[in-house]
């Protein structure tokens, strides 16, 4: 199956942002989903044939696949909130910071989250979040505008408020 250091380092580079897009996404066990997705990049990993970045992409189609499979089954949503890193929970001046983030996304739709979550969590460019939800660049375009217009306008009515 390959070196040790090989594995730790793929998982190293793709668990992180892999958690908190399914986290963000609010997964009913987002740990358990992401053991899944890493078991089907180990087990379909011999068959893959693209290059790292691709590698990237892939990794965040199945994770968004098994959230589709999760929903389907109609999984329970959790009721907590979003959970983050250590530091988050560690460090007081992130609480807030944790629930209006979990807040703001809550505001979006189910496709506009998945795009918005995908471009900063996934760090993918609007073309490679289209293949992971299947959608048309010029679709992902617009949900992203859309996101990030309910976003502005929230964020606006915050800083009038204050």
């Amino acid at each position: 199956m390959g070196d040790d250091w090989a594995w730790k380092a793929l998982y190293d580079e793709l668990a992180p942002g892999l958690l908190g897009y399914l986290r963000a996404r609010r997964a009913a066990r987002p740990e358990e989903l992401l053991g899944e997705v890493m078991l089907q990049i180990v087990r379909d990993l011999p068959s893959f044939g693209g290059g790292n970045w691709d590698l990237r992409v892939w990794a965040f189609t199945i994770a968004h696949n098994r959230l589709r499979d999760e929903e389907a089954r109609g999984a329970a949503k959790p009721t907590e909130p979003i959970r983050f890193p250590a530091t988050a929970h560690t460090d007081p001046l992130w609480a807030p910071s944790v629930e209006r983030v979990g807040r703001l996304l809550a505001l979006l739709d189910r496709d506009e989250q998945n795009v918005i979550l995908l471009r900063i969590l996934g760090e993918l460019t609007c073309e490679e979040v289209g293949k992971v939800i299947g959608e048309e660049v010029d679709t992902v375009d617009a949900l992203q505008l859309q996101g990030l217009e309910t976003l502005r306008s929230e964020l606006a009515k915050e800083v009038a408020a204050i």
